[in-house]
């Protein structure tokens, strides 16, 4: 799985509906070209997201980001937003309860 795949499945509980549209179970709505690392927007779904769950968000530089203690950057907001979150998704243990 790619940064996105991890991003909208293991954090947004999303489910992949067709190569470019997930399908949010909660909301019961359909997300087309979801690009974190390219809107902003996107990426703070995941922000929005993630402090649903108790994490902090901290912006500690221009392009660098803290959800509590993983930081990481990018040459965006975006893109460390979702580099971030890829790295609390990708090396942590995922609680049942976000899928």
């Amino acid at each position: 799985m790619n940064k996105t795949e991890v991003i909208a499945r293991r954090i947004l509980g999303w489910k992949l509906n067709r190569w470019d549209r997930w399908y949010d179970p909660e909301q019961g709505v359909f997300i087309h070209d979801f690009q974190p690392e390219e809107s902003l927007d996107h990426a703070l779904l995941i922000v929005k997201r993630l402090k649903s769950f108790g994490y902090t968000y901290t912006a500690t530089e221009e392009h660098e980001v803290c959800f509590n203690d993983v930081c990481e950057n990018g040459d965006t907001l975006a893109q460390a937003i979702t580099n971030a979150a890829f790295t609390l998704a990708d090396n942590s243990t995922i609680d049942d309860g976000w899928l």
